[in-house]
């Protein structure tokens, strides 16, 4: 079975690994007994996207990714182990996504004529103002 998303791009099963662990916090007599808190590791490197993808994947995943390229999402939102499942699932799922979106380049531009003369006076209008402000100089 394949994790879908998007037309073009899923990953398979067996690029996703998932550990069962029990959560931490507040659930009464449950937490103590059930593994309900999912730990998915995802090699990023080892993975079957594109080369450009993985790089911007592992630069918007940040302090999730270890040394070698490995993902890790905690999930321990929910109660069940399916929620929580489903919810690390997403939350790879949706980082996958975003990594696909490629930013368009920024064409480096100059300030107008406009831009400048504005600037320019604006620039002489605060020297007179702080010439204003010494005091006259006396004469002899």
């Amino acid at each position: 079975m394949s994790i879908f998303v998007t037309p073009l791009i899923s990953l398979e099963e067996r690029e996703v690994e998932m550990e069962f662990v029990r959560a931490s916090g507040p659930g009464g007599q449950n937490v103590n007994k059930v593994s309900t808190a999912v730990k998915l590791t995802f090699s990023i490197p080892a993975s079957s996207l594109p080369e450009a993808v993985k790089t911007r994947l592992i630069r918007i995943a940040g302090k999730r990714v270890n040394p070698e390229g490995t993902l890790s999402i905690d999930a321990r939102r929910f109660r069940t182990q399916d929620a929580n499942r489903k919810d690390a699932l997403e939350r790879l799922v949706e980082l996958i996504r975003r990594a696909l979106y490629v930013p368009p380049k920024r064409v480096p531009t100059h300030p107008g004529a406009g831009a400048l003369a504005r600037r320019r006076a604006e620039k002489e209008h605060l020297s007179t103002r702080k010439s204003s402000r010494k005091r006259p100089e006396e004469e002899e």
